[in-house]
C-alpha cells in the first residue's frame, strides 16, 4: 500500500550505500506487487498496522499525508481490510515486527515472510504456521474494526 515516494525514501534511507537506479528497482518490484489487489480477480488483502508504522514520517510532512491517504484509499476496496493497533491497546507486544502471513485456501500452502538480519525468512512448516496463525489472531483481537481505523488514519492524517 506504499507510494512510489514513500518507498524510495524508505529504502534510500534504510540502504544508504544503493546507488539510485538500485534504489529505483527496489521502487519498481514494490510497486508492482500491487497487481494482486488491483487486477480484474483480485486477492483479498488484510493489513494491521501498528500506530507507530502510521506516525513515522519517512520522507517529509507533505510525502507523509500523502501515504497516509493512499492507505485510506486501499481501504475503500471491497477486498481490503485496514486495521490499525492504536499505542494505547492493552495486550500488545508486537510493535516493530513485520509479518506476512500468505494464506490461501489450501493451508499447508500458507507462507509466512519475515524480515531477517539478511534479508527475508519464508517459514512454512505446519508447526511454525501454527504459531503464526495464533499471533496473527491475537494481534487482529487487538486491533480497531476497519470503519474505526479509517477513523483513527483520519485523524493521523489532520495532525500532518
Amino acid at each position: 500500500m506504499q507510494t512510489e515516494e514513500y518507498s524510495r525514501a524508505l529504502f534510500s534511507y534504510v540502504n544508504p550505500e544503493f546507488p539510485e537506479d538500485e534504489v529505483e528497482r527496489w521502487v519498481e518490484h514494490r510497486m508492482r506487487r500491487k497487481v494482486i489487489i488491483e487486477r480484474a480477480d483480485p486477492v483479498a488483502y488484510e493489513a494491521v498496522v501498528h500506530e507507530g508504522a502510521l506516525r513515522i514520517r519517512v520522507g517529509d510532512r507533505s510525502a507523509a499525508r500523502r501515504q497516509l491517504a493512499r492507505v485510506l484509499d486501499m481501504s475503500e476496496i471491497s477486498q481490503v481490510s485496514v486495521r490499525v493497533i492504536p499505542f494505547d491497546v492493552d495486550g500488545f507486544g508486537g510493535a516493530g515486527s513485520v509479518m506476512v502471513y500468505a494464506g490461501s485456501v489450501v493451508p499447508e500452502l500458507d507462507t509466512v515472510v519475515r524480515d531477517g538480519p539478511n534479508g527475508p525468512v519464508f517459514i512454512d512448516a505446519e508447526a511454525q504456521l501454527n504459531r503464526y496463525r495464533t499471533l496473527f489472531r491475537r494481534v487482529e483481537a487487538v486491533s480497531l474494526d476497519p470503519e474505526r481505523s479509517r477513523d483513527f488514519i483520519h485523524g493521523l492524517t489532520k495532525e500532518l
